[in-house]
């Protein structure tokens, strides 16, 4: 059974989340993968091993080391299924990441309201402790708001 908070009590009992350790709870082992794959494809080594793999792979198939090993004819069709597959598997992975860093926004979008929301109680009860118009504050607010988007637009 919780109890009333006394006056000499904080009114709020609450624990600071982090957005990583929220987020870090919410992915699966396939989100894991699919980023680490995502982080390889998006890197310099990826493009090494691709340029390393087309040239061995057009060496051997225009017969520079001999017709014997040849086994994907000129225009490569079978290199070009290959990579194929490859781009269709990789916007895949991309869209995977690119939905999880959808939903890691949207977890920093409540966590950023959350604080917000707990700045503005505690605010409020220290203003309504120390006498403070909200009203007034409030009007200042907004009258600052509106000069600066007159400002803004000025400007463009």
């Amino acid at each position: 059974m919780t109890q009333e908070p006394s006056p000499q009590q904080p009114i709020l009992h609450h624990r600071a989340r982090h957005e990583t350790v929220v987020f870090g709870r919410l992915r699966t082992n396939q989100d894991r993968v699919a980023d680490a794959i995502t982080r390889f494809a998006g890197s310099m080594s990826f493009v090494y091993l691709h340029v390393g793999w087309f040239a061995v792979w057009i060496v051997l198939n225009a017969g520079l080391v001999g017709s014997a090993v040849v086994f994907d004819d000129f225009p490569f069709g079978l290199l070009t299924m290959i990579v194929s597959l490859e781009a269709i598997f990789l916007s895949t992975f991309v869209m995977i990441s690119q939905n999880r860093e959808a939903t890691r926004a949207e977890v920093r979008a409540n966590l950023d309201f959350e604080t917000n929301l707990t700045a503005e109680v505690l605010v409020r009860a220290i203003a309504k402790h120390t006498g403070v118009d909200m009203a007034a504050v409030n009007e200042m607010v907004r009258a600052e708001i509106e000069r600066t988007e007159q400002q803004l637009a000025t400007r463009s």
